[in-house]
């Protein structure tokens, strides 16, 4: 047979993992348009989409350059002459940062404006997303040297807990706050609250298996080369999955909306540490996760009367948090992992990456709501937040 070369080979383990974290989106879609009410659901569906277009052309032509100085600007004759791997590198990581606004597209559902939408997720992507990106997985602002010098080692974090998924959550939460709640969530005084119930379990559960399957993409093919692949990284995704989902499980009284987020709770707590803790230590931080997720989406719901209509700050913000600080302690050889990462650089990184995601949603969704507003008329939210989409899906042809 002949010997494939290692750069070939690579590229291909890049393009698999590429086309799984592809095949997230939908999970998010689907997740979506479960949870919101069935006049919302065409919106849910076409904004996702949308902004995975949007994510991609940002990081693109600004984004990937912010974040490791490399770009694709040269003739096409100079671009088959560079390394494949490094383009489709572009496409694996533009996966990741169009996970941004997906994240965020939950939180914000049933009454934020299309096109405010579409250009948060173009500035989010395109500079403050990229920006944090580099610091921790690349050379920007010796951000790793500043933390080691601290700590004695750097901030870890493998697939993304606080690089990807906590940073979309707590962007996501200032979203959120700035929008205000649901019209009719709850009352005037704000006493009663007036449930949503999900629109479609069927839709949810879909949503869920999908990102739980893509989940395995985006963490193992995180080692971006065959030759990092690790047995120990798609173990390790597996028990904090399981781990999440018996959690929410119990702790959410069998409801199948917790227990469909318990597994994702999970999957987002080991990111940052799949490649180092014991599969033990895995399940741990899933449990520990999944029943976060449960505790703080009920706390979010009812005592602080914030409308997060996914519980995408929960999911990932808070689960994000945790991993984060997880990977400090799991990771360690005293719990039986293969050491090398420190809980004082663990929290520094994750107090950083908070701090930066709340100022970049400040930044981004404060200009939008005082330039254009960010939320839909009381017709529209009343008819549905998809009422052009499905003016135009309507017209006979």
């Amino acid at each position: 047979m002949t010997e494939i070369p290692a750069s070939a080979a690579d590229t291909l383990f890049l393009l698999i993992g590429a086309c799984m974290v592809l095949a997230m989106h939908a999970g998010f879609a689907f997740l979506e348009v479960g949870t919101v009410r069935e006049k919302n659901q065409v919106n849910a569906l076409s904004k996702i989409f949308s902004d995975f277009a949007v994510s991609t052309i940002a990081y693109f032509f600004i984004g990937y350059q912010v974040a490791y100085g490399d770009n694709f600007f040269g003739s096409a004759a100079e671009l088959t002459e560079k390394n494949g791997y490094e383009m489709m590198k572009f496409f694996f990581l533009a996966t990741f940062a169009a996970a941004i606004p997906a994240i965020i597209s939950g939180g914000i559902a049933e009454r934020a404006r299309f096109g405010p939408q579409l250009m948060a997720s173009l500035a989010l992507v395109a500079l403050f997303y990229p920006f944090f990106e580099g610091m921790v997985w690349s050379d920007t602002l010796n951000f790793q040297g500043w933390v080691e010098s601290i700590a004695g080692v750097g901030f870890h974090d493998f697939a993304g807990s606080i690089v990807v998924h906590g940073f979309g959550g707590w962007v996501a939460l200032v979203a959120v706050l700035l929008l205000g709640a649901r019209r009719g969530r709850y009352t005037a005084d704000g006493g009663l609250m007036l449930a949503h119930p999900p629109s479609s379990i069927p839709f949810l559960a879909l949503g869920s298996w999908v990102l739980t399957v893509g989940w395995f993409g985006f963490n193992v093919m995180s080692a971006q080369a065959v030759e990092g692949i690790s047995g120990l990284v798609a173990l390790n995704s597996l028990m904090a999955m399981v781990g999440g989902l018996l959690a929410a499980l119990v702790v959410g009284r069998n409801d199948p909306g917790f227990l469909h987020n318990g597994p994702l709770a999970g999957l987002v707590a080991v990111c940052a540490g799949s490649d180092l803790m014991h599969p033990i230590g895995a399940l741990a931080t899933g449990v520990v996760a999944g029943a976060l997720f449960v505790w703080a989406f009920t706390a979010t719901q009812n005592r602080f009367k914030i409308d997060d209509v996914l519980g995408v700050w929960p999911l990932h913000g808070l689960c994000g948090v945790w991993g984060g600080i997880a990977c400090g302690i799991f990771g360690a050889e005293a719990l039986g992992g293969l050491g090398g990462v420190s809980l004082l650089a663990q929290l520094i990184g994750t107090v950083v990456g908070v701090a930066i995601a709340v100022v970049s949603g400040l930044i981004v969704y404060g200009l939008l709501k005082q330039v254009v507003g960010l939320r839909l008329s009381d017709e529209e939210e009343y008819e549905g937040a998809d009422l052009s989409i499905h003016k135009i899906s309507a017209t006979p042809r």
